[in-house]
């Protein structure tokens, strides 16, 4: 089992703070473990095991609580009433109905250390927001990253080539569940079928009470199809059309925010360098795992560039980057990466085959006009290092960064 050390290490910070600790993502990307590891930790660190509770959502054992008043009720009666803080680790939380006005009655009283995950970012709606108004800090878990991965693969097949932990891990992504499996097509698909199919479900179509689950595994296939590629929702509606499928823009907006609340896709907005605005239309969306839009949409040699891309947004957002697409004019930057002080200018291509690809990646960048770093990020093994300052890197090897 991989320690996921960096998330890990954030739990720790807020460990015995007045701070609530909800653990956001998409389903399968790892919460559980992350939770039951955050337990181990708090055992390594003498806390009576008489002192932590955990409920797991997703075990028939807690399926009778389903409300915030019997929530209450059974942590209240199992709880030790001895001294010493009361560590409240809760397992997909969304479950519960109204799950926010016990925790905040327990986060009020002062002896509770609580910990909750969810798969479904309506938790953090507005009316959350306002009765936990600067009470929690939200930790977004994603798949696992390439680095992540080769770590299983360095336990599971020791001697494997990073090239081919590589294209493993292009075809089959980072959830987790994938590496109780053998890495073929008929033993990982069908898996990652299955977890499409409850996310869907469970966290769009019956929380958003969908009638019409055909449109939404339409307009999902065409987001996984277009990764990496500027769209609208006006523009999805029209190609329906051409389908001969109506469906409004309206109703389509819609269903990419549903998704995007159940952590299945990402929205990226544009970023105007020239009026230094954020642009309200036209925006990039990316799936959450690469293997999961490959096992539903499939994999043909067109995709590579916009699958290169995905792969290399998880990644941002796995260390902690916020992310925009940079526009200068009629020109596009793949990825701005923006932490703290700290801003990147990124762009992503299969392969610097031809002086028009080296011009278009490298000149888009020279038209920035700043000082922090620029990098061109391809999976060719030979090329300069860098031109006109903007360093050239294998992708590769930027994934095994640290």
């Amino acid at each position: 089992m991989i320690i996921r050390t960096s998330y890990l290490d954030k739990l720790k910070i807020y460990t015995g703070k007045p701070i609530i600790k909800i653990i956001s993502g998409m389903r399968r990307v790892g919460k559980s473990v992350l939770l039951r590891q955050y337990r181990e930790f708090l055992l390594e660190s003498s806390v009576d095991k008489k002192n932590i509770l955990l409920i797991n959502k997703e075990s028939l054992e807690f399926d009778f609580i389903s409300n915030y008043q019997e929530l209450y009720n059974f942590i209240i009666k199992t709880v030790s009433p001895q001294a010493g803080v009361k560590h409240l680790l809760i397992d997909e939380i969304q479950e519960i109905d109204q799950w926010e006005k016990a925790i905040n009655s327990f986060f009020t009283e002062g002896s509770y250390d609580i910990t909750v995950t969810g798969s479904n970012a309506r938790m953090l709606s507005t009316e959350l927001s306002t009765l936990l108004a600067g009470r929690y800090v939200e930790i977004s878990v994603y798949p696992f990253s390439f680095k992540e991965f080769k770590q299983v693969r360095a336990q599971t097949n020791p001697g494997e080539n990073t090239g081919d932990s590589f294209k493993l891990y292009l075809r089959y992504g980072g959830l987790p569940g994938i590496h109780s499996l053998p890495l073929t097509d008929e033993a990982v698909f069908p898996y990652l079928n299955a977890i499409f199919n409850s996310a869907l479900l469970k966290d769009v179509v019956l929380r958003n009470k969908i009638r019409d689950v055909e449109q939404l595994e339409r307009i999902t296939r065409f987001i996984f199809s277009n990764c990496g590629n500027i769209t609208s929702a006006k523009n999805i509606a029209d190609y329906l059309k051409s389908q001969r499928t109506k469906i409004s823009v309206e109703t389509v907006q819609n269903y990419l925010f549903y998704l995007s609340q159940a952590f299945m896709i990402h929205k990226v907005r544009r970023y105007d360098l020239k009026g230094k605005k954020v642009l309200e239309y036209s925006e990039k969306y990316y799936s959450t795992d690469a293997g999961l839009r490959f096992g539903i949409v499939g994999y043909t040699d067109d995709d590579i560039s916009g699958v290169l891309e995905n792969v290399v947004f998880i990644d941002l957002l796995n260390r902690g980057y916020t992310i925009y697409v940079g526009q200068i004019g009629q020109l596009e930057i793949d990825f701005i990466a923006e932490k703290q002080e700290e801003k990147r200018y990124i762009q992503v291509t299969y392969l610097l085959s031809s002086e028009k690809t080296v011009e278009r990646e490298f000149g888009n960048l020279m038209r920035v006009n700043d000082n922090f770093p620029k990098m061109v990020l391809s999976m060719d093994e030979y090329w300069d290092k860098s031109r006109h300052g903007i360093v050239r890197k294998n992708i590769v090897d930027f994934l095994c960064e640290p």
